[in-house]
């Protein structure tokens, strides 16, 4: 192996990543697993799970599992962790992936239900998780956790007031998980920019199109590109990185 390749080496790891089916989940589904990891694919669609696990597997050889679970719900998620742990024994990365951001036309058609829902899948699950799965890691002596915000955490728009205000509450929980569950666990936020994922279809592409001209890279992002610094946070490549911020938005200013 390259020195390259020592050092992003996910051998023997067990990567879980929730909302893993489709978008930047699955791209980093599949670059864990083509660092050597084995995979937990989870989201709410137990055959869009399936299916990417096979592709994942059949592409690198690892064993990829997928599990449908409502990360929104409380209930549900010590079912996920007691899986992982009975499949594999072990879990050395958990990505809180999942999210959503439901489309409105004015503030005031936001209701409650609805407020709570972008807030229970953004927030409140990804703290369920990282404490079920974090407090495991200790015992076993280390493991990782990484928040996937959204730059809308920090350039809150109109659009996207509930998911902004629960990925912002996501950076600051990133912070305090990184000193509760430290040291052996290191905790850290991917914070996201605009990519032309499955997503994007909503999307009123040449505003988008516009708006990221502004951007140091003037354009949104691919989803591939978003493997890198997630193997980076997943691997020992970030050793001394924990309750830190990675920024991956093309520059915005």
């Amino acid at each position: 192996m390259g020195y390259a390749d020592t050092l992003f080496d996910l051998t023997g790891k067990v990567v879980v990543v929730t909302g893993g089916s489709r978008g930047l989940g699955r791209q980093m589904a599949f670059g864990a697993a083509h660092c050597g990891a084995d995979v937990v694919i989870a989201s709410r669609d137990f055959e869009s799970c399936a299916t990417t696990a096979k592709e994942i597997a059949d592409a690198t050889g690892r064993s990829v599992m997928p599990f449908a679970v409502h990360v929104g719900r409380w209930d549900q998620l010590d079912g996920l962790t007691d899986a992982v742990y009975e499949r594999f024994g072990r879990a050395d990365v958990l990505i809180n992936n999942a999210g959503m951001s439901p489309v409105y036309d004015s503030a005031s058609d936001i209701n409650e239900k609805m407020f709570d829902a972008v807030v229970n899948l953004n927030l409140k699950g990804p703290f369920r998780l990282s404490i079920l799965f974090g407090e495991r890691m200790q015992q076993a002596g280390g493991g990782v956790i990484i928040n996937v915000s959204s730059t809308g955490s920090i350039r809150p728009a109109p659009w996207i007031l509930p998911y902004a205000a629960a990925k912002a509450g996501l950076n600051a929980l990133t912070e305090g998980l990184a000193l509760t569950l430290g040291p052996t666990v290191r905790v850290n936020t991917l914070m996201s920019g605009p990519f032309y994922t499955d997503v994007s279809k909503h999307w009123d592409l040449e505003s988008t199109k516009k708006a990221t001209k502004a951007h140091a890279l003037q354009r949104a992002g691919d989803p591939p590109e978003i493997i890198g610094a997630a193997l980076y946070l997943m691997s020992d490549a970030s050793s001394y990185t924990s309750g830190a911020t990675l920024r991956v938005d093309g520059g915005i200013p």
